[in-house]
């Protein structure tokens, strides 16, 4: 596996993560009602978002180099 295909599936994997993350928060927040559930869910949903937008500028860059 090259580097970039294992960039590719870091990244995809980070960002299931932090949305799987991110919905927990929120969703916890409205059984409990903590605060801090809340902000980590935020925070992990704006990450999630943030995420997204490498993995699409780490495509673009690297689009001539082989997943090989």
């Amino acid at each position: 596996m090259s580097l970039k295909a294992f960039h590719l599936v870091f990244i995809i994997l980070s960002i299931l993560l932090t949305l799987m993350f991110g919905i927990w928060g929120v969703v916890s927040h409205g059984s409990s009602g903590k605060t801090a559930e809340l902000v980590m869910g935020i925070i992990s949903l704006v990450g999630t978002v943030g995420l997204s937008v490498y993995l699409r500028y780490f495509l673009k860059r690297l689009k001539h180099v082989s997943y090989l």
